[in-house]
């Protein structure tokens, strides 16, 4: 592991201790038959009146953190001592990487919200839209399903680019010589 692995695992573990020092609550109040919407960050070991801690949102915001900060190790790998192949991806490869951190980011700062008056039990809840996740969020509820899905999306998109992105080994066939091979073999075993 090099300084700025380290260093990222650092601010990584800071990160995640931090969520766990505020984690995200909700108010429940009877005047809204006691649906809980999202309040804020509270200091864990306060006392909090009408509030439960969000402990779905908790997950995600950890999860996030730590794909995040396996994205940081990977980006930050030290180059390859052989020329020419790059263990840690090419170029392309990392920029899916930061792309995907980024997206991950985004998703978070600007999570899917519904009106606590809309709220359903439904499997997918209704849908308002997206909103800053540190502005006035008080008549609105987090849809957790909705983020997870999106949190999903991007992980899976970005693991099936980069395998897209890779470098081809020197070892491998493109799929033209594949085939090509394949009727050569039917051809010979005619």
């Amino acid at each position: 592991m090099n300084t700025s692995q380290r260093i990222a695992l650092i601010v990584a573990v800071a990160n995640l201790a931090l969520l766990m020092v505020f984690p995200p609550y909700d108010y429940v109040s009877l005047q809204r038959g006691n649906i809980p919407t999202f309040d804020g960050f509270y200091f864990v070991f306060g006392s909090h009146q009408s509030r439960v801690m969000n402990a779905n949102f908790l997950a995600l915001e950890l999860i996030v953190v730590s794909i995040n900060a396996c994205i940081a190790m990977l980006l930050l790998r030290d180059p390859p001592v052989r020329a020419g192949r790059n263990p840690g991806g090419n170029r392309r490869q990392r920029i899916v990487l930061a792309l995907m951190a980024v997206n991950l980011v985004l998703v978070l700062l600007f999570p899917p919200f519904e009106y606590f008056s809309a709220i359903t039990k439904a499997a997918l809840p209704t849908f308002e839209g997206f909103y800053f996740l540190f502005g006035d969020n008080s008549q609105r509820q987090l849809v957790t399903a909705i983020l997870y899905i999106e949190v999903a999306v991007i992980v899976i998109n970005g693991a099936l680019l980069w395998l897209l992105f890779k470098d081809k080994k020197q070892g491998e066939i493109s799929e033209e010589q594949a085939r090509a091979l394949a009727r050569r073999v039917r051809a010979a075993q005619k």
